[in-house]
């Protein structure tokens, strides 16, 4: 358990925000390690250091607390694929920053990334909406980029915006699942090499 993780006392009070942020993070711990279906309530509330009642005032069910934890974490991938691409005006450092947002994301603490891409709820409606939706918040902010860029028509622009989004998470995934045998800045500089190479192929229209 690291210390950023670790619960506190029980019967510390924490104001409401806190608490919950607290218990996101045994439920991240907890889904992590036993997928959906395999955790309980009780675990997630002793890895808290809290009650099951304090548990159930936050969120209602294992599924209420599930959404909350997938919708953070989405959002959190959104909101670094975002940066990413806002960072610069430069399109080959664009590129190198969307594939190392991904390869950050994976390598994140606890292993928020398998609760995206590896949930073991994908079939349940909310939570594949939850997914689905910031998988195409990503695909349209790289998109806007190169239509403005590129000069290319909607559909064309979203087809290359759908490889380099795909590239770079299976990418990150596929290292972090091979132990990371290649250090991390090398392997984000591998596949943004593989994946500008190709983008460059189309003129820039834009200064």
């Amino acid at each position: 358990m690291t210390e950023a993780s670790a619960p506190p006392h029980r019967g510390t009070r924490l104001s409401r925000d806190a608490r919950r942020a607290q218990l996101l993070l045994a439920a991240r711990d907890v889904f992590a390690a036993h997928g959906y279906h395999a955790a309980a309530m009780d675990d997630i509330a002793e890895r808290a250091g809290v009650s099951k009642p304090v548990l159930y005032q936050h969120f209602p069910g294992k599924l209420d607390l599930y959404h909350a934890l997938l919708t953070t974490y989405a959002d959190e991938l959104v909101g670094r694929v975002e940066r990413a691409i806002t960072s610069t005006n430069d399109n080959q450092l664009r590129v190198e920053a969307a594939v190392a947002a991904y390869f950050d994301f994976v390598a994140g603490e606890g292993q928020a990334f398998r609760l995206v891409f590896e949930s073991d709820l994908r079939s349940e409606p909310e939570a594949a909406a939850v997914v689905d939706g910031a998988l195409t918040r990503c695909i349209d902010t790289v998109a806007d980029v190169v239509t403005a860029d590129a000069g290319l028509d909607a559909p064309r622009a979203r087809m290359l915006a759908v490889g380099l989004v795909g590239l770079s998470q299976i990418a990150a995934q596929y290292w972090l699942d091979s132990d990371r045998a290649i250090p991390r800045e090398e392997a984000v500089a591998l596949m943004s090499g593989f994946a500008w190479r190709g983008l460059a192929g189309f003129p820039l229209v834009h200064d």
